[in-house]
């Protein structure tokens, strides 16, 4: 696979960056917390799916002291709308007991103490550190794989091996923002099954050999 180089992925970004700014996350969240679990809640599930579920719960619940009140039936019942979420359910109570008992009730500013978390990935790790308390993480999902392989930005057989890549190859003033970027183009334009290359920001810099073209 060939491979992008740093001019262009300068560039890549800069054009990325020009289109939006200040790019967000499409989970709604009230504070560090709430973002934890929104991210724990979005595994195999759309950001879309996560938000209707959590409209309403985020609403009585926004601390692990106040989640652990509610217990496992009711917030069964807030979230049975998505994938997983018996388990995911167990998880939400099972973090937020550990929140109390091992950091005050506050989500840790550590890698390390998020991933000892019960349903808590480096993946959702990556998210919390990024969104919550801006660290320049990049959380790879498939979007991010996809983008990274098909592009030539940061080609990689797993998602650790892709993440590894990016830290090293986006230039750093890109890095806090890069992980939405890549999200956000790849969920609706560099797009699995069809990517739209003729409306593509970034069409010229692409390595990918299979473009698509404008009907």
């Amino acid at each position: 696979m060939p491979l992008m180089k740093k001019p262009a992925i300068e560039e890549f970004f800069r054009r990325l960056q020009k289109a939006l700014p200040e790019p967000e996350t499409e989970l709604q969240y009230h504070n560090p917390y709430t973002l934890l679990v929104a991210v724990v809640l979005s595994a195999q599930a759309t950001d879309k799916g996560v938000n209707k579920a959590t409209e309403k719960l985020f609403k009585i619940v926004d601390t692990p002291q106040k989640m652990v009140k509610l217990g496992l039936g009711k917030l069964t019942d807030h979230i049975k709308t998505i994938g997983l979420y018996r388990n995911k359910a167990k998880n939400v109570i099972a973090l937020s007991e550990q929140l109390i008992a091992q950091h005050d009730g506050e989500v840790p500013r550590s890698r390390e103490a998020l991933e000892a978390l019960p349903g808590v990935g480096r993946k959702t790790a990556n998210v919390v550190l990024n969104v919550a308390f801006g660290e320049p993480t990049i959380a790879v999902d498939t979007h991010i794989f996809r983008v990274s392989n098909r592009t030539g930005l940061a080609p990689g057989k797993n998602v650790l091996e892709v993440e590894q890549k990016l830290e090293k190859r986006v230039p750093e003033e890109f890095r806090l923002h890069a992980h939405h970027w890549l999200i956000l183009h790849g969920r609706y334009v560099c797009k699995a099954r069809k990517p739209d290359c003729p409306a593509c920001p970034v069409n010229d810099l692409c390595l990918f050999k299979g473009k698509t073209v404008a009907a």
